[in-house]
């Protein structure tokens, strides 16, 4: 298993993973954001550490705080912003599912020029 990978956001390091979930730390560099997308096989809890970003889940924004959580549905539309100028914006994202690649990542907008999946 590699347990840590960069991004073009920031980096994220896996804490742990078995078959029913996969545990992660992301930190997100000031002015970045993770890209707008989706999962077929998988959902999401977020604990926000450190920041204050704003979470985008469906068709709603929430401006978060340190201690706030959010759960994402497989197949719903999500994305963070860090919109801060000095500060990392620190999650722990759990996951539950059936499949915990990266590769089950559905992209609709991405700054970073990534693959997108148009719709």
């Amino acid at each position: 298993m590699n347990n840590f990978e960069v991004r073009p956001w920031g980096e994220f390091r896996v804490l742990f993973e078995n078959k029913k979930c996969k545990v992660k730390v992301l930190e997100i560099n000031p002015g970045c954001s993770i890209s707008l997308q989706s999962h077929r096989s998988r959902n999401e809890f977020w604990y926000i550490v450190q920041g204050h970003p704003l979470i985008m889940i469906k068709d709603k924004v929430y401006y978060s705080n340190p201690k706030d959580t959010y759960e994402v549905e497989k197949t719903s539309k999500h994305r963070i912003i860090n919109s801060s100028e000095f500060e990392k914006c620190i999650i722990i994202e759990i996951q539950t599912g059936s499949y915990f690649g990266e590769d089950d990542i559905v992209r609709y907008e991405d700054q970073y020029g990534r693959n997108i999946i148009v719709k």
